[in-house]
């Protein structure tokens, strides 16, 4: 498994709280799907950001009424803690080993290697080091994608969290112009408003923190691992 690059870069908390996302302002995803199959949230739910992220999220969403009124992001996940990284990460594995009739018991190292690679190109490691955070356990990241006026989801060409090559942003590019142009829809209005996308996942955008940090050569990130802040 090679490691993230932009979890070599430093951290500077802000020390900015975690507020909830309006359930009024944007479409939210009910009941939630990790929690629905067993992930503890503890007292938080999934929809969840860093003050100055929830600002910008605002943001994005009045950008998208310009372009395409009456149209809204659909948030699928935001605040993540450790313990539900790490759910899903085992519960994804599992999944993908089931799917060629193996177990964690039964697998070779071999296959269990490829699967873990495969695993990790689009989950980020349950890491308890406070340097190497899991982006949606500072806060910072948010997973989404949008709905149009009569509340359907726009295609994208492939679900949220599909452990393949359609996840990267621009698979469809030259295969589905529709999926593509949606992607690029929403690539634009969260952009816009100061997110940078994951290279792995068409989904998945960040502010302040390290992969935001990466892909915008800031010295450093503005968001650690949130519940080290309670602690």
């Amino acid at each position: 498994m090679s490691p993230k690059p932009w979890l070599k870069i430093a951290i500077e908390e802000n020390r900015e709280p975690l507020l909830p996302i309006p359930g009024d302002r944007f479409a939210l995803i009910d009941p939630h799907p990790y929690a629905a199959l067993g992930a503890d949230y503890a007292e938080r739910s999934p929809f969840w950001l860093r003050a100055s992220v929830l600002g910008r999220l605002l943001r994005a969403q009045a950008q998208l009424s310009l372009l395409k009124p009456g149209y809204r992001l659909q948030i699928f996940d935001a605040y993540r803690p450790l313990s539900v990284q790490q759910f899903m990460v085992d519960h994804t594995r599992q999944q993908l080993l089931a799917d060629q009739g193996l177990t964690e018991e039964t697998v070779d190292p071999a296959t269990l290697a490829a699967v873990n690679e495969q695993v990790f190109t689009f989950w980020a490691a349950p890491n308890e080091d406070p340097k190497q955070p899991p982006p949606h356990s500072t806060g910072a990241a948010v997973d989404l994608t949008i709905v149009a006026t009569d509340g359907q989801e726009l295609d994208m060409g492939s679900p949220i969290d599909e452990p393949s090559d359609r996840s990267y942003p621009d698979y469809f590019l030259g295969r589905s112009p529709i999926a593509h142009q949606n992607r690029e829809l929403l690539n634009q209005v969260m952009t816009a408003a100061g997110f940078v996308r994951h290279p792995n996942e068409w989904w998945h955008f960040s502010f302040g923190d390290q992969l935001w940090a990466w892909r915008l050569q800031a010295p450093a990130a503005l968001y650690g691992r949130y519940a080290l802040l309670e602690a």
